[in-house]
């Protein structure tokens, strides 16, 4: 961490040209003394990365960023807001604090909270925002949270870990026991300082894998941001032996959507098919990483196209948690008769449907956009069929 970078003409420097091109800067070159070029521009690319990421940080003057791979890797603050109030308490150690912002807002909610981190420059960093931010109850460590846990003599009301997927020989990985730290591994270190446990993972890792490698998991949330699944939550508590509780949000400026239901009651609920009816709905993306296709039948009282198709209709108008849609047309899947249709422009999806969205722009010649949305899917008698819909606002 080089502290000339805080200097109020290199700060002012870096204000200036959060809009400009990089390469420009590099082959321009700074006069600054004790910072070089390539040390401005990370700055730069970094707090561009923060603007809509992390906006307090982004207001907040004097802020010391570290290299764009950690901002990309770091929580939102929309995520990381959604986390601190899932729990609560006196205590709480982050033992993979990277950036800082999961235990900033953890912050807010609990009395003490221990940041871990095992890069030096990086809690440096952390330290600096944090005194910037005036907070006062967040110690941080320049140590590896698993060691710090192994040689201490304190407890925890909760321990949140946020494993690396990025293995020194692996590369990118996708199970809990190729992360860093193992989790599956240390679990016994973990209940040995805490009986509450909140992990996240990549929204890649499959929840049956999940369930498979972890022990005591009462709750998972799946969390998306204007319907991109951003993070997969794994609440843990110790001896807990119970269904398990999948809780999934979209967080969105319309206001959030959430669904629950059971995992192990997801295979016992009895869904009814049918025809398309009035209504169309599309679950949004968090419910469909989580698989809760028939208790959404149960819970909002709608019906199924299809077993595979995912796509649900309705009478009347509901509240449902994704997208919903007028169904203006039900026409089988010809070839003839869609030509006769004659859509120049319109929105396409498929659902349970052999081709690709981008073949079907091509037979028909369909250009993306508009008002019309086609559901390219199959229906309850195993046949292809197309919805022609008007989005419903």
């Amino acid at each position: 961490m080089n502290s000339a970078i805080l200097d109020p003409d290199v700060q002012n420097y870096i204000n200036q040209n959060l809009k400009t091109d990089p390469t420009v800067l590099i082959l321009k070159g700074v006069t600054f003394p004790e910072v070089s070029a390539a040390e401005v521009v990370e700055q730069i690319e970094s707090k561009s990365r923060c603007e809509k990421k992390l906006p307090s940080w982004f207001q907040q003057s004097n802020i010391y960023y570290p290299n764009k791979l950690n901002i990309e890797q770091t929580s939102s603050e929309l995520t990381a807001n959604y986390k601190s109030r899932l729990i609560s308490g006196n205590t709480l150690i982050d033992l993979t604090g990277g950036f800082g912002v999961d235990a900033y807002y953890f912050g807010k909610v609990f009395k003490h909270v221990t940041h871990c981190e095992l890069n030096a420059d990086l809690s440096k960093m952390v330290t600096h925002n944090f005194d910037m931010f005036n907070v006062n109850n967040i110690t941080t460590i320049s140590e590896d949270g698993i060691s710090f846990l192994q040689n201490t003599e304190k407890n925890y009301d909760w321990i949140y870990v946020d494993p690396s997927r990025r293995h020194d020989s692996k590369g990118k990985v996708f199970f809990l026991k190729d992360c860093l730290p193992n989790i599956p591994e240390q679990l016994d270190i973990l209940w040995s300082r805490s009986k509450n446990i909140l992990i996240k993972t990549s929204p890649l890792l499959d929840i049956s894998i999940g369930l498979n490698e972890l022990v005591n998991v009462k709750t998972i949330h799946i969390i998306a941001v204007n319907n991109e699944v951003k993070e997969l939550l794994w609440v843990l508590e110790h001896g807990f032996t119970g269904k398990v509780k999948i809780t999934t949000v979209n967080l969105k400026k319309g206001g959030d959507e959430q669904f629950e239901f059971l995992h192990e009651d997801e295979a016992e609920v009895e869904i009814i098919h049918s025809e398309p009816l009035i209504y169309l709905y599309e679950p949004n993306s968090a419910i469909m990483k989580s698989g809760g296709f028939n208790s959404l039948t149960e819970s909002f009282g709608v019906t199924k196209l299809h077993k595979h198709s995912h796509l649900y209709t309705s009478e009347k108008l509901i509240a449902f948690p994704g997208r919903t849609f007028k169904i203006e047309k039900v026409v089988p899947y010809n070839k003839k008769q869609i030509k006769k249709l004659n859509i120049k422009k319109a929105n396409v999806t498929t659902r349970n449907f052999p081709d690709t969205v981008q073949n079907i722009r091509n037979a028909f010649k369909i250009k993306d956009g508009g008002d019309d949305y086609l559901f390219f899917t199959t229906d309850i008698d195993n046949e292809k069929i197309v919805l022609i819909c008007k989005k419903n606002d």
